[in-house]
């Protein structure tokens, strides 16, 4: 099908929805090197025109990765809820912003509605958002997972903590641990990035952490992120898994250069529900079933050459479709990791950030941001100061915690322990409610308190932390 809209005299079309949706989006220096980005200002804006008047029911019609050649489309239209979709059916992309501007876009409604939305659908809505829109928007939709913490509840901001060492040495882990908790963090997940892959190593890895939060009683959970194929093997090796974690693509060449498919992630779920180690009961009473952790990021598509000539930001929507379906406790975006060939600057890692979060709540995923630059990127801590505080207005479940905020096994910049005390004063956000009453019991904080004191605890936890550290460091 063919777009178009004129602007005074001169009157620009566009070939196809793929070539919309990219037209539309917002400068980025990924879709400059795809070749697929508006050629300037004033042909973008009237690609946002064009994008606005389109029905939202031509995005079950029109695909911008034929159906036929992609497992990841056909998920997305074959498990499309019409029932859920019929109250936005009549509306178009513009018409779609608005209502969710509005009052009828309440947590409840956006909540049954999830399902019946398609990435392509809040990829466009998001292309003519300003940031305070993707924000407010954002901030609506509320999407709650449970393991041993429940997290995304309102008035909560989790964090993840990241202990990694350049070697996986366990003494240097486990100070990190340690740091981290004492300021509050880690009641998302304790997730270690292995410097090694050998599914030995991340055995020893799991055990570890599994016998730290089993014998403090932390009420948190556990992952290392290795390869789902790793985890599989260390299931059955008998490790204390509590979460599968896998990067993740929008399309099924980006999910193979990754080396996995749907059917893998769906093999990887289903072993890590077999050793039910997750306590907590969802809205249902059944034992919860958020047994995943994803990553992803824009510009992977490009970066190994799937990306069917979309835009990164559409594409990147598209890996929220493959998270959804597998229900995962927790999903982020590690937005400026990639490099500046996708995101040059502090402004278009910024609006990616912001993009991303709006995009994965209002599929219904729990979403949450590393607010993160690589060290040759135009970027510096003032802006990942502004996207973190943008993230915290507009409801972002979860970000990082790295100590110092420089992570000294991956080599980049992101969010410390003390960041996210800073957010939760400036904010009023708190713990998630297991968690919190644990960091009172530990002495850390009360459950009143948004903020931790470590340095006037620190000395008297740090001893019965001082054996574990011991055991470990010898192990």
């Amino acid at each position: 099908m063919r777009y178009a809209h004129t602007i005074g005299s001169r009157h620009y079309p566009f070939e196809g929805l793929r070539t919309l949706l990219a037209k539309a989006s917002p400068l980025r220096s990924g879709d400059q090197l795809a070749g697929v980005t508006a050629t300037h200002a004033q042909e973008r804006v009237a690609a946002q025109m064009a994008l606005a008047e389109v029905p939202l029911r031509t995005f079950l019609t029109e695909v911008v990765v034929p159906y036929e050649d992609d497992e990841v489309t056909r998920l997305i239209i074959d498990t499309h809820d019409a029932d859920a979709f019929a109250p936005v059916r009549h509306l178009t992309v513009g018409d779609f912003r608005n209502w969710l501007l509005g009052d009828q876009a309440t947590p409840t409604s956006l909540a049954a509605l999830a399902p019946g939305l398609t990435p392509e659908m809040v990829a466009a809505v998001s292309k003519i958002c300003r940031l305070q829109d993707l924000m407010l928007i954002a901030r609506k939709c509320q999407v709650v997972t449970r393991f041993r913490s429940t997290l995304g509840l309102p008035g909560r901001l989790a964090t993840r903590l990241q202990p990694n060492h350049p070697t996986d040495d366990l003494q240097g882990i486990a100070a990190s641990l340690l740091d981290g908790l004492l300021l509050g963090s880690g009641d998302a997940v304790i997730g270690i990035n292995p410097a090694s892959d050998n599914t030995a190593q991340v055995v020893r890895l799991l055990h570890m952490l599994g016998d730290v939060i089993s014998h403090y009683g932390i009420p948190t959970q556990s992952c290392v992120l290795t390869h789902v194929t790793n985890t599989l093997q260390a299931i059955e090796r008998g490790a204390p898994v509590d979460l599968v974690f896998q990067s993740i693509g929008g399309t099924e060449a980006t999910n193979s250069s990754f080396g996995l498919n749907l059917a893998l992630l769906q093999e990887a779920r289903e072993a890590a529900l077999s050793l039910q180690r997750a306590p907590l009961l969802d809205e249902n009473g059944q034992r919860s079933g958020n047994v995943m952790y994803f990553e992803t990021g824009q510009g992977s598509a490009l970066s190994s050459n799937a990306h069917h000539g979309c835009d990164q930001q559409t594409i990147e929507a598209r890996a929220y479709a493959v998270a959804r379906h597998f229900k995962p406790l927790l999903v982020n975006t590690v937005v400026g990791f990639i490099g500046p060939e996708y995101l040059f600057n502090g402004k278009q890692i910024t609006r990616a950030g912001l993009e991303d979060h709006f995009c994965g709540k209002l599929l219904g995923v729990p979403m949450g941001c590393d607010v993160c630059y690589t060290n040759h990127a135009e970027a510096d801590g003032d802006d990942m100061d502004s996207l973190l505080l943008m993230l915290g207005a507009a409801g972002c479940n979860f970000i990082m915690g790295v100590p110092g905020s420089d992570d000294i096994m991956l080599n980049y910049q992101s969010t410390s322990f003390h960041d996210a005390q800073v957010l939760r004063q400036l904010l009023g956000l708190r713990a998630a409610p297991e968690f919190e009453d644990w960091l009172a019991k530990m002495g850390i904080c009360t459950p009143v308190e948004v903020s931790c004191g470590p340095q006037r605890l620190a000395s008297q936890l740090a001893a019965p932390f001082a054996p574990a550290i011991q055991r470990l460091s010898a192990a």
